[in-house]
């Protein structure tokens, strides 16, 4: 009779518990995705029915980004008390609670009062994921996690399209989505001993000890700062290359509107394919190199954007912009707790998160306002600044990390 050793059966037991948690936190990726592209694809239906302009969409979206960048920076104070996986499960039934409210919802000013809990409940999650995931899993997983959120940002407009098919029932699509929403707070709130098993794994280990220092502190210590503007200068980039591609083609290059989308999905497209490839890469190189190979790629997309005349050298600037996009958000996230400490790396993945919002919140209009009152030449250049100013920060922040 064989007799299995019980610290055997004690690490078994580990590994099937971290991994089971690693299944449920894939999902809450997808479902962080899931609502972040619905008002695009459902406000041409919407608009005409509440007799509102066209432009009030961006009233919902800036109400949103609000909220998000407000529960993230005050994000570490809430998970201290309440814990990564209760505000996870909280904000994602807030989340469900909005996406509902918005399916029967028969008037504009409903939408943005319904756009707060969206906007606080994404925020929540996106800064306590994160830095739960830096702490206790690879890097790869980090990547593969993101990758996962661009599934779930994809799906949305495809269900959303489904339903608009089917008499324009834009309601429905929301309907879907957010009991979906609802099913998966369910499996959150189940999964709770899970979270605090690994919480305290990680305690006892001592591998998670936790420092209260106040934001000016954090502040002070060397290479954050720098980190911060990274962060808003990535999002910026981010944010800014999707929302005016397709005004750059049609208005810059002479290409037709529905080429235009295509073509931009290609962006898309390479941030998703991107992320799955970069979880294998992670396996061999660290953060910092991955973060400098996808600002090389990113470089070269530019290079090609800048190029005269259209076709190939659109949309393969267009794709490789995206991939060298891929890499650096995760990869900074996981840096996180590795280049400033497991200590502090809560608070700091809030405000990190927070600026992150601030810069694909406010830079993209901005853009849009010079570039409509100039020319969306500048698409390209202001690009490569974003570009430019990110490998400044993020090479400072390292080094005054290293130094010190």
């Amino acid at each position: 009779m064989n007799i299995v050793p019980i610290n055997d059966l004690r690490f078994k037991k580990e590994v099937q518990m971290t991994l089971l948690l690693l299944i449920i936190i894939y999902l809450a990726f997808i479902s962080l995705g899931l609502p972040d592209s619905l008002l695009g694809s459902a406000w041409p239906a919407i608009q005409p029915m509440f007799h509102v302009p066209v432009a009030y969409a961006g009233i919902i979206t800036m109400i949103v980004s609000g909220g998000t960048i407000v529960s993230s920076y005050f994000s570490s104070t809430i998970i201290k008390k309440l814990g990564t996986g209760l505000v996870t499960a909280i904000s994602v039934i807030m989340t469900a609670a909005a996406l509902l409210g918005f399916a029967y919802s028969d008037n504009f000013l409903w939408l943005c009062l319904l756009a707060v809990p969206l906007g606080l409940g994404a925020g929540s999650v996106d800064a306590a994921l994160n830095n739960f995931v830096a702490l206790h899993y690879e890097a790869r997983h980090m990547s593969w996690l993101h990758c996962f959120w661009g599934v779930g940002a994809t799906a949305g407009p495809v269900i959303m399209a489904h339903f608009l098919k089917q008499g324009g029932r834009w309601d429905m699509g929301y309907r879907t989505i957010g009991i979906v929403q609802l099913g998966l707070s369910v499996i959150l709130f189940l999964s709770l001993p899970l979270w605090t098993k690994v919480k305290q794994e990680a305690e006892n280990s001592k591998e998670e000890i936790s420092t209260d220092l106040s934001r000016g502190e954090l502040l002070k210590k060397k290479g954050v700062l720098s980190a911060l503007f990274a962060f808003f200068c990535y999002c910026a980039f981010e944010a800014t290359a999707g929302l005016w591609g397709s005004s750059f083609l049609v208005f810059s290059k002479g290409i037709t509107a529905e080429t235009a989308a295509k073509w931009v999905s290609l962006f898309y497209l390479g941030i998703t394919i991107g992320r799955f490839l970069a979880g294998f890469l992670t396996m061999k190189l660290d953060n910092r190199t991955m973060i400098r190979i996808g600002e090389g790629i990113i470089l070269f997309g530019i290079l090609l954007l800048f190029l005269p005349g259209g076709g190939i050298s659109l949309q393969a600037g267009l794709l490789f912009t995206g991939i060298g996009c891929a890499p650096i958000y995760p990869s900074m996230i996981h840096e996180t707790p590795r280049r400033f400490g497991k200590a502090i790396s809560q608070s700091l993945m809030g405000m990190q998160m927070a600026c992150a919002y601030i810069g694909s919140t406010f830079m993209p209009p901005l853009f849009g306002t010079i570039a409509n009152a100039t020319t969306f030449l500048l698409y390209p250049a202001a690009l490569l600044l974003f570009l430019c100013m990110m490998v400044i920060l993020s090479e400072k922040s390292a080094r005054a990390v290293s130094e010190g």
